[in-house]
């Protein structure tokens, strides 16, 4: 998730998509997305493993920046808000 082009990015595991993004866009997420306005869905991955996701997660969330930049970019090269496409 991110706030805007070049912006804070937030990295998170959850088992339901849909309802984590609509809690973060309403605000009713307390926390890190919340201070900091994180409303756009700009990449996701599905895994069938819950243990696998987590594992994805804690990588991800250790890359640098410009790491995660190249991974979202690769699949979402004008920063679209995805969530529409979830619902």
């Amino acid at each position: 998730m991110t706030n805007r082009p070049n912006g804070t990015l937030y990295v998170g595991v959850t088992a339901d998509l849909p309802r984590r993004i609509w809690e973060h866009r309403d605000g009713v997420a307390e926390g890190f997305t919340r201070r900091h306005g994180l409303k756009r869905l700009v990449y996701s991955e599905r895994h069938d493993d819950i243990r696998a996701a987590l594992q994805r997660e804690k990588n991800i969330k250790h890359w640098p920046r410009a790491w995660k930049t190249r991974l979202i970019v690769a699949d979402n090269p004008e920063l679209n808000d995805l969530y529409d496409h979830l619902v």
